[in-house]
């Protein structure tokens, strides 16, 4: 491209580059400060794990299988596998640093309808809840746009979110008490002894730390599933750090979504050793959860199950058998360790060690932190556990494989300000709002021709293409084989993406006519480039994303598809796809001004 086309891009890449050139540059110093060694980490069967867990861990809480109502682990289990039975789950094809690689875990997005959930620059689009009171469930010929079972097994999930918005409320209001408390004695301990000079020196300390240690938030290329950081094209940017309380915790919790995930660590031949503590093999790898509410809390059901999960053998007793095996947790999410655990002998203890070790495990770390040891905590077949407060912004977690195939359900409150049909519809509006159309010619044209008007409608059409249509088709047929509800809706955001293409060509004749006036002109050229600019580079890379050789392994039913996509001497269509020739112009055009 010429060097006006490649400004922008070039700016954002050096940026890009820059900021992964010091990442990696930190992680190498880090794991050279290691060297051989390994940083601690406890188990519950180690002396100091409670300690550990109420000192640096307090917003983790564990609900063990029993505190579930009667007969939920039956329903939730049962729709697991449904949805595995259906082909509901399927490995993403996401992005990490410029490159394509599949999730280690098979995923589907269950939520709120109309909702949708951004990570590694992919957008998964809701299979809806089927709860009471939902509308727009079916079809134009009045048809459920899910099968019975499917819809059931939604609706069970939807059940366990009900539980967990109100649970969870109990336990975030129970560690801020704790907190708060903890925070009274030691600002009275710190008066008493230096006053606000000895915050200014754990500052310092602070600061220092970070200027030695690694943020390890990405040191799992493609086995860290949850978006790291947000790198996509403009929409559902990454949740910031934030001193102000979300509104989902001045009352009751609403998650959206759930994010159902599945892995049989047997068929997985590549599973990475965890390299800073030696906890074992990882199935997901270091990441904060991001694009959620600042502060939300986070949600997660665990379902350890036989290699070939099957209908039938689900009952209550697959979440409740093991659990008072661990050692318990109280009502009100903190835990206490099993008493007679300290009298057990050292047989015991070498048997609770290798049993922990064959279970799914949830690791914990303090980000920017390599001297507080780091958590592994077990999880029993049905366990949930909550990350409440700051505990997702301010740490890490890691997944563990088990022994067993597992389902996890992980119920988040989305950040989803630009992910919903709803939000992008209304942007469709908006760009119309400077469409006119001549009653008496039907002929269209430009209700105003002011350059942040024309900047503002570019900017819509290339996030209904980037963002929604080739994000959805990029996830090939799968969504309409097991579920119709977003089949209309982007067919009709098709249509609208469509007219928006005629609105660029009635600005292009504007900028092309020698009679419009000469100041305006430039400015209104220096739009269109831009936008044309963004938008042909944004279309190569998903042609390119689509013909790549790890999506050419996929079926036909699974692969992406490039769309739209049409000829560039298409009639129906008002604009070519390949747009080199008219950027040429435009740019031509511009150099004589």
């Amino acid at each position: 491209m010429k060097p006006r086309q490649c400004k922008q891009y070039s700016r954002n890449m050096k940026r890009s580059d820059d900021s992964e050139r010091e990442k990696r540059r930190k992680r190498r110093r880090l794991l050279q400060e290691l060297g051989e060694q390994r940083i601690p980490y406890l188990s519950p069967t180690d002396p100091g794990f409670q300690e550990l867990w109420d000192s640096s861990y307090a917003g983790l809480a564990l609900r063990q299988s029993s505190c579930l109502p009667d007969g939920l682990h039956e329903k939730v289990q049962s729709a697991l596998v449904t949805l595995h039975r259906h082909g509901c789950l399927l490995r993403d094809l996401v992005r990490v640093r410029d490159r394509d690689v599949f999730t280690a875990v098979s995923r589907a997005l269950v939520g709120q309808a109309g909702y949708t959930y951004r990570y590694l620059d992919t957008r998964l689009f809701t299979i809806p809840w089927h709860c009471e009171g939902e509308s727009g469930q079916r079809d134009e010929k009045e048809k459920p746009c899910c099968e019975s079972d499917l819809r059931d097994a939604c609706k069970a999930l939807w059940e366990l979110n009900q539980f967990f918005s109100t649970d969870v409320q109990q336990q975030q209001t129970n560690v801020r008490g704790v907190k708060r408390s903890r925070s009274d004695t030691e600002n009275s301990e710190d008066a008493s002894v230096e006053g606000p000079c000895k915050e200014n020196v754990l500052d310092r300390l602070k600061e220092e730390k970070q200027e030695n240690v690694e943020r390890l938030d990405e040191e799992q290329e493609e086995e860290e599933e949850d978006e790291e950081e947000d790198s996509g094209q403009g929409c559902s940017h990454s949740s910031p750090p934030s001193s102000t309380m979300p509104s989902t915790q001045t009352g009751l919790v609403q998650f959206n979504v759930t994010l159902i995930n599945y892995m049989d660590p047997a068929a997985m031949t590549q599973l990475k050793e965890e390299p800073y503590y030696g906890m074992g093999k990882m199935a997901v790898g270091w990441h904060h959860d991001e694009n959620l509410v600042p502060l939300s809390p986070v949600a997660v059901y665990s379902y350890s199950c036989p290699l070939e999960p099957k209908n039938e053998g689900v009952t209550e007793k697959d979440g409740e058998g093991q659990s008072k095996e661990k050692e318990n947790k109280t009502e009100g999410g903190g835990t206490s360790k099993d008493e007679g655990q300290k009298e057990e002998g050292e047989g015991s203890k070498k048997e609770e060690v290798e049993k922990e070790k064959t279970c799914w495990r949830v690791g914990l770390k303090v980000a920017w932190d390599i001297h507080t040891p780091g958590l592994a905590l077990p999880l029993q077949s049905g366990d949930c556990y909550y990350m409440t407060d700051d505990l997702n912004r301010t740490h890490q977690h890691c997944v563990l494989a088990g022994d067993t195939a597992r389902f996890s359900s992980t119920h988040r409150v989305a950040q989803c300000c630009t992910g919903t049909l709803d939000y992008i519809q209304k942007r469709c509006s908006e760009a119309f709002e400077n469409l006119h159309m001549d009653a008496e010619t039907n002929t269209k044209s430009l209700c105003s021709l002011l350059p942040s008007t024309l900047q503002h409608i570019e900017d819509i059409h290339n996030e209904v293409e980037f963002e929604w249509l080739r994000q959805y088709w990029f996830q090939g047929r799968r969504y309409a084989r097991f579920c119709s509800w977003w089949t209309k809706p982007m067919e009709k955001l098709e249509k609208d993406w469509k007219e928006m293409e005629r609105m660029t060509q009635l600005l292009l004749a504007v900028v092309e006519d020698e009679n419009t006036a000469q100041e305006n002109r430039r400015e209104m050229a220096d739009v269109l480039l831009n936008a044309l600019t963004d938008r042909q580079q944004h279309r190569q890379t998903w042609r390119d994303r689509c013909q790549s050789s790890l999506a050419q392994t996929l079926p036909p039913e699974e692969a992406p598809v490039d769309r739209p996509y049409w000829s560039n001497e298409d009639p129906d269509m008002p604009l070519p796809f390949d747009l080199s020739d008219i950027i040429s112009r435009v740019e031509s055009l511009l150099w004589r001004m």
